[in-house]
């Protein structure tokens, strides 16, 4: 039985969707002004990951995630690099495609921008004046805050707590424009040479909260199954949708809210974001690091615990990769005399390592949990694959198995098939066996050392000598 933290809730629950077999689900995506860093990286990572055990578990997951291309950053950084606003974001979202695929997210199945909606921003707008839940001003549009009851709920705060924060970032044009200093823009008049569309209060643009609300309606339906994304969008991003989208349509917005923790860097924990100066781009990162460690990595961690950016995490990451790497190879190798038939044996174990690990990852997407059963999958492996007799349907048994539990996280497996039938590497490998039966171990010492200049590790096993490749 799959249990989700519910933020809302505060409580771990037993999930279930509206529709049996069919996941809708909510994921905010960037605002797209620049490359996105590992810390934005995360969250993507984090419910990819959620999205890929969905689907394990047979799922149907409609994932919308979207992109915000209009805002107070994205027009001064258009302006910035002499460009316009729409130029930027295609731009951004074009290396944000690129960077995610690096590192293996599957595209949404959904990808709306923000512009591309504006006319049912207009009407959702609309109809929250027309309920009374939203005023303009001077070409603005603000919601009240205190008119929706339940406002707070998500983030665990009073309303008179969060006006005190407010007053303190509200400029003196602003206090004169609304009527509460909670109240929140959901529609801003333009200023002279800004991107802008027509609407019935005047030339203007949206709001950032609005958007997400009008996407996740549009395209999930008035409730959707989950809502997803960092610690910092509880407040305000998310408590202002929930106001929005329960106030335009009388219906609960979201079933389960699902947050996941940042990534923080240096000896302080110090979490990483734009705002701070101290991020370190992906696509920047993977001319440096293998885009499947960093997937790795960044998988393995539980969605709502922080994760510590550091190179010795990295390095553990890369090894922990590369055990399970051999293994699959190791399974491999030894298909090449294994006798026919299966292992009953074998077959029953690899259905209790796959019942252990779904009971590892119910439990709130445990991965660390889950990727613990892995390891010992692979410890089990690399045992069978020693004994003197292999049969070779538990061998394909066992590297399916390992495929399909490590693809949750995001990782795929290289295959060793064409590999091992390298020619040329064969040959020399010929060459070296020749050499050391003649004694000759000068020539068989400088085929290994050519072999390994190249990457290619020789491993003499009571099969015969095999190789494999290293990445420098």
């Amino acid at each position: 039985m799959l249990t989700i933290y519910n933020t809302l809730t505060r409580k771990q629950e037993e999930f279930k969707p509206q529709t049996p077999g069919v996941v809708n689900m909510y994921v905010c995506g960037p605002t797209v002004y620049n490359y996105i860093h590992i810390g934005n990286a995360r969250s993507a990572i984090a419910f990819d990951t959620v999205r890929r055990y969905l689907e394990f578990k047979g799922y149907k997951v409609n994932y919308v995630s979207n992109f915000t291309d209009v805002d107070d950053k994205m027009i001064k950084a258009a302006h910035e690099q002499g460009i316009t606003v729409p130029q930027l974001a295609d731009k951004y979202i074009q290396a944000f495609m690129e960077d995610t695929k690096a590192i293996n997210i599957e595209p949404a199945t959904m990808h709306p921008r923000a512009t591309e909606n504006i006319p049912e921003i207009i009407k959702f707008i609309q109809g929250l004046i027309d309920k009374g839940y939203a005023y303009e001003k001077d070409g603005d549009v603000y919601y009240r805050a205190r008119k929706f009851k339940d406002y707070g709920q998500l983030s665990g705060q009073s309303i008179d707590d969060l006006e005190v924060g407010a007053s303190e970032h509200v400029s003196d044009d602003e206090i004169n424009k609304k009527e509460d200093p909670m109240d929140f823009a959901l529609w801003k008049a333009a200023k002279p040479g800004e991107i802008n569309w027509d609407s019935p209060w005047g030339k203007g643009r949206p709001g950032w909260h609005i958007e997400c609300s009008v996407m996740s309606t549009k395209y999930l339906g008035k409730t959707i199954d989950i809502h997803g994304g960092g610690q910092d969008l509880e407040f305000p991003h998310h408590e202002n949708e929930i106001a929005q989208s329960e106030a335009k349509t009388g219906q609960k917005f979201v079933r389960y809210w699902m947050h996941n923790g940042f990534v923080t860097i240096g000896k302080d924990n110090e979490k990483m974001s734009k705002s701070l100066h101290n991020f370190i781009t992906v696509h920047d990162i993977i001319k440096q690091v293998d885009p499947q460690v960093l997937r790795f990595f960044m998988a393995t961690t539980q969605y709502r615990r922080p994760i510590q950016y550091s190179e010795d995490n990295l390095i553990d990451a890369k090894n922990n990769l590369e055990h399970i790497q051999t293994a699959f190879d190791n399974l491999t190798y030894r298909q090449k005399d294994a006798q026919d038939g299966a292992d009953p044996v074998v077959t029953q174990k690899l259905a209790d390592f796959k019942q252990s690990f779904t009971e590892a990852m119910d439990d709130d997407i445990n991965v660390q949990n889950g990727i613990t059963v892995v390891y010992e999958l692979v410890k089990f492996a690399n045992v069978y694959a020693q004994q003197k007799a292999v049969k070779a349907a538990a061998l394909t048994e066992m590297k399916d198995l390992i495929s399909e539990l490590v693809s949750i996280f995001g990782v795929k497996l290289a295959s060793s098939d064409n590999e091992l039938n390298d020619e040329h590497i064969q040959a020399l490998i010929d060459e070296r066996n020749e050499a050391r039966k003649n004694k000759d171990f000068a020539r068989s010492d400088q085929i290994r050392d050519e072999l390994k200049a190249q990457g290619i590790i020789l491993e003499d096993t009571p099969q015969g000598t095999r190789f494999k490749r290293v990445k420098k």
